[in-house]
């Protein structure tokens, strides 16, 4: 399979065709939720599409955490790639897969037996908690496979060859889809097929992508010399994955806390908000991908010590981002009806009219939220993850805060919940610019220095 090399040639078309099966990757990714969300709210009902729709944010919290890490090895290993150090890569892959491995062994120690109390704190209706718990249990089993998926997917990324994870992605989300049909429409599992359907996929595309990459990358075949114990090294992959691991979490904690609030207004906002968060989550997730494509475009050339083709690189992601957001938010805010009119049927209009509120206010400010990936992109990509994390305190502490501040005790109910997230996209974009201009004095003066 043919690889990129970020390092040289065109700069926009890489970034692009790099990018592009990531996007499609992760548009398949969307695909397992969505096709729960559209059959369940079909063929079980608004009260089971309230619980996925609050299980799924459950869900997104605990496996980005594994994403996170994941990322931030990814970051490693596309340095080390982009240096030509195959020994260092090597050393990277063993120390990240074990110390990811061990983090999602403890997940499954915390969140089955923390089930109930997990549930209760995310304020849960009691008419929908027997679903809600049904759901998760399941869906929960196939933590193992999304570590899996994402360790591979990111390996491969980091060596320039993003097509290889679209390709189990495309074929498990077909699964999904197939199986979300049988088991609900056909066998009437509710919401436990849904989830079943989820977890036999996620199965397919993590085991799958585990076995190609085995057979196919020979910096997997270790020998002898190759497993010398570094602990400095060690620790440099654990810091790096566990600050890139909690800007991930830490984001989905504040959609946690955000779901726990939405909650309190009851099903119909539970619903809207379900359906509406699988709309945007697919509007800006094509930007989203974009910063992740850059991202590891800036480690290879940080690896490589090709300070001037980042330079370039971020102004051509920057102009590319903003063109991109621009054009979905007009979209998103003209068909925002429609859009909810996907997953609820017409007759819900209560459902549909609240949903269609929050794309309305969402699609105002993609540009955001946009520019806030790159930021995260390029941090993550310097070496630099702890500056991604204070970006991302910023933005959803900014969106919790106000959240809680307005939502119940103001005339504005609900919609301060919508308005409260691109206040803190353009706040934590702000921040980040500071932080890169401080980020690029360093760097000039530190060339000065070695140069005297």
């Amino acid at each position: 399979m043919k690889t990129l090399n970020l390092t040289e040639g065109s700069i926009f078309q890489k970034l692009i065709f790099f990018s592009l099966p990531m996007i499609a990757g992760n548009l398949l990714q969307q695909v397992y939720n969505l096709a729960d969300t559209l059959i369940v709210g079909r063929y079980i009902g608004p009260d089971a599409l309230a619980s996925v729709g609050s299980a799924y944010t459950l869900m997104i919290f605990i496996t980005s955490i594994i994403i996170g890490l994941c990322m931030g090895s990814g970051a490693f290993f596309s340095a080390d790639h982009g240096k030509k150090d195959e020994a260092q890569l090597k050393e990277d892959i063993r120390y990240s897969f074990w110390f990811i491995l061990s983090v999602s062994a403890v997940i499954y120690l915390i969140i089955f037996p923390g089930m109930e109390i997990i549930l209760k704190l995310l304020q849960t209706p009691a008419e929908l908690m027997d679903m809600t718990r049904e759901y998760v249990t399941v869906v929960f089993t196939g933590i193992i496979f999304v570590f899996l998926y994402n360790f591979f997917s990111y390996l491969l990324r980091s060596t320039g060859n993003s097509v290889v994870p679209l390709i189990f992605l495309a074929v498990s989300a077909a699964i999904n889809i197939m199986l979300d049909i049988w088991f609900i429409a056909g066998l009437k599992l509710g919401v436990r097929g849904a989830a079943l359907a989820t977890v036999i996929a996620q199965a397919v595309s993590g085991a799958g992508i585990s076995v190609y990459s085995l057979i196919r990358l020979p910096v997997l075949r270790f020998r002898k010399e190759d497993l010398k114990w570094n602990p400095r090294r060690m620790k440099e992959i654990i810091l790096n994955d566990v600050a890139t691991g909690m800007q991930q979490s830490i984001m989905n904690f504040g959609i946690l806390l955000i779901q726990g609030l939405v909650n309190s207004f009851g099903t119909v906002i539970m619903a809207s908000f379900a359906a509406a968060v699988k709309i945007d989550t697919i509007a800006y997730m094509p930007a989203q991908e974009f910063g992740n494509a850059y991202s590891l475009f800036i480690s290879q050339n940080y690896g490589a010590k090709k300070e001037s083709r980042i330079r370039s690189g971020t102004k051509i992601a920057l102009l590319s981002s903003v063109a991109f957001c621009a054009a979905v938010s007009v979209f998103v805010f003209v068909f925002a009806d429609r859009l909810m009119n996907l997953f609820v049927s017409s007759s819900e209009t209560q459902i549909i009219a609240e949903g269609a509120k929050y794309l309305r206010i969402e699609g105002a400010m993609y540009l955001g939220i946009g520019i806030l990936f790159l930021w995260y992109g390029y941090f993550r990509g310097v070496n630099l993850p702890h500056i991604s994390l204070i970006l991302t305190v910023i933005s959803l502490g900014t969106r919790v805060i106000l959240s809680y501040a307005l939502a119940p005790h103001t005339a504005l109910g609900a919609s301060a919940i919508w308005l409260s997230i691109p206040i803190g996209w353009v706040l934590a974009d702000a921040a980040g610019y500071l932080f890169y201009q401080k980020s690029k004095a360093a760097s000039i003066k530190a060339n000065n220095t070695k140069r005297s």
